[in-house]
């Protein structure tokens, strides 16, 4: 497995136009990367392949984050997140992520997942990375579980779920909309 780099603080800018696509199996492990992917992430396609995709998580996210967005897929249940990822090079990318998922017909059984990414606006990573950095300290300080019951209070005095506060914050709309919906046809 490749070693994880060194985050370098740098911010990769994002072309809001492309979308990031990766498949993986039911453990995470990539199948696929489109161009931009490795494009972006530094990695050529040989040292993707076969390697689970947390290669690419920042030490900045929140486990609580990670732990709602699986817990979501593997229960059928498609989830928005916003993700901070860190490049090859140490530089970090923030996304938002969109998940398919696509089950085997004979069976219903989950066989694996589509990721589509787009660069999260500025105004949704403002809003964001002070509350992902106040999960990440209670998770370093405490616990996945205290980081959790944090994020499920915060949620909770807004209304809704991470799921709905996200599209709320950072869902194409227009034409973007159009476009990221009929990217997702193509796989």
């Amino acid at each position: 497995m490749t070693q994880r780099p060194t985050p370098t603080g740098k911010e990769i800018r994002l072309d809001s136009k492309k979308h990031i696509v990766s498949k993986t199996d039911t453990k995470g492990n990539i199948l696929y990367a489109n161009d931009y992917f490795t494009e972006v992430s530094g990695y050529n396609k040989s040292e993707l392949i076969g390697t689970p995709h947390n290669i690419l998580r920042h030490p900045d996210m929140p486990k609580a984050i990670f732990k709602l967005m699986w817990d979501s897929i593997k229960s059928n249940q498609n989830i928005t997140a916003v993700v901070k990822n860190l490049a090859k090079s140490g530089d970090h990318y923030w996304i938002v992520t969109d998940f398919d998922i696509q089950k085997d017909p004979n069976t219903g059984a989950i066989k694996n997942y589509i990721a589509y990414r787009q660069a999260a606006p500025k105004k949704v990573v403002a809003v964001i990375e002070p509350l992902y950095k106040t999960l990440k300290e209670i998770e370093d300080k405490h616990d996945i579980e205290a980081s959790f019951e944090y994020l499920t209070g915060y949620l909770q005095e807004k209304n809704m779920g991470y799921h709905q506060f996200i599209e709320e914050l950072a869902k194409p709309t227009g034409m973007a909309a159009m476009f990221f919906e009929a990217m997702k046809k193509l796989f």
